[in-house]
């Protein structure tokens, strides 16, 4: 019988190798929490779909505390622990508060060092696709020269490459007026190629609500790609790189850091406990989690300005269906804040059933797990388009590409609907 939610925590005793060390310690607090039980088996998709326990959380938390606790691992650990999409909508139903998207952080980087160490490394394919995506989406230039090459050749693409590659879009114009209230953008390191009106429809919102975006050239990818993918030290460089660039603005009196990829907002809120033991960085990495908000979070402070505009826009006639990230509900715990601006605008705006479920693309999920991935992204699109919708709006690139690869309906980010309603 599981146990209940008021029984005794689980004991861990930490190997050597991670006694009193901050992964170490954290880890242990964290599975201390899990008292197994099973709520989280019911809303992780990667349990419904295969069925096996250890392809659920409370398995993969028995799985990390056997490694954190100097146990044997083995290449199946591994795969279980690779099957994990990171989307945390175990910790939205976890009545403990465990923070699962930590756990694995730390698990998955302890199992992939104990088996190097074994000499079991990963199959040199799986390292060179690890190291293609840390190294190629993290550069937007080269990435977007690739994407530029791959939008030209897409026909002749097979499908596994098209899904990936974006009918071609180009860029709208940035506004160029001067406001007293200036916020920062993260433009993002895939996003400008794979959608390039994304950016300049946030700041064309923005812009008609008095706000100007700063874009700091010197920032790039947000971290979450490499230290997501077996580069930890290279994600938190990422992160201390990102930091110097907005600290000028910072201290120059900007009121926020807007993020309109969700995937990159839930990470750069992590700044300050990833970097917390940095001595260097801490209290600087604290300020700007402290300072990130989805633009989600940043448009009902104009709920009047908006409505007003919205009242001089021809009525919108599109029936929308809103597929929440993971990284927005469960990363960030943000909800219902879409829905109810696009409703405030005259948009009808519909929930798809099991709507807490991942859509599959999940960071780099789709490349590295392409067989779970598109099954999810099948039974979300399923879902979707059973509300019959004009367009599917998401806030999260990934989101948007993969989605977008499955269905002829228009998928967009919500900012971008936002833009084309407003006069």
């Amino acid at each position: 019988m599981a146990a209940g939610p008021d029984e005794a925590i689980m004991q861990t005793t930490l190997a050597d190798f991670l006694r009193d060390t901050p992964d170490g310690e954290e880890a242990k607090a964290i599975i201390g929490k899990c008292v197994h039980c099973g709520f989280c088996t019911a809303t992780c998709p990667t349990y419904q779909l295969l069925g096996d326990e250890l392809d659920g959380p409370r398995g993969r938390i028995y799985l990390m505390k056997q490694a954190v606790e100097g146990n044997p691992v083995t290449d199946s650990t591994r795969m279980h622990l690779d099957r994990c999409l990171t989307c945390r909508n175990c910790e939205s139903t976890c009545p403990s508060g465990v923070r699962y998207g930590r756990l694995v952080d730390i698990g998955r980087q302890v199992v992939e060092d104990r088996l190097d160490s074994q000499g079991m490394r990963r199959p040199l394919r799986q390292r060179l696709t690890r190291w293609a995506l840390r190294e190629g989406l993290t550069r937007p230039r080269l990435f977007g020269a690739a994407m530029r090459a791959g939008q030209l050749a897409r026909p002749l693409l097979p499908p596994v490459l098209r899904n990936k590659v974006p009918v071609s879009r180009p860029a709208s114009a940035w506004p160029q007026r001067e406001h007293a209230r200036k916020m920062l953008l993260l433009a993002g390191c895939v996003q400008p190629s794979m959608s390039p009106d994304i950016n300049p429809a946030t700041a064309r919102v923005l812009d008609r609500l008095g706000v100007q975006l700063v874009v700091a050239r010197e920032a790039g990818c947000c971290g979450a790609i490499r230290y997501h993918n077996g580069d930890q030290p290279g994600g938190l460089d990422d992160m201390r790189r990102n930091i110097d660039a907005w600290w000028p603005h910072v201290e120059a009196g900007v009121e926020a850091i807007v993020m309109n990829a969700s995937g990159c907002g839930a990470l750069v809120r992590e700044y300050g406990h990833l970097l917390r033991n940095d001595p260097v960085y801490a209290q600087r990495a604290a300020r700007i989690s402290a300072l990130t908000r989805d633009v989600s979070e940043l448009l009902p402070e104009f709920d009047a300005q908006l409505r007003t505009l919205a009242e001089a826009a021809p009525e919108p006639r599109e029936r929308v269906a809103w597929h929440p990230p993971c990284t927005l509900q469960h990363g960030q715990q943000i909800r219902g804040k879409v829905e109810s601006l696009l409703t405030a605008l005259g948009v009808e705006v519909k929930l798809c059933a099991d709507s807490h479920l991942c859509c599959g693309s999940a960071g780099t999920y789709s490349v590295l797990q392409p067989e779970l991935a598109y099954r999810l992204r099948d039974n979300k699109l399923a879902n979707l388009q059973a509300t019959q919708p004009d367009t599917i709006v998401s806030a999260n690139i990934g989101c948007i590409t993969h989605l977008q690869s499955g269905t002829q309906t228009p998928v967009l980010h919500w900012i971008e609907l936002v833009d084309r309603i407003l006069p």
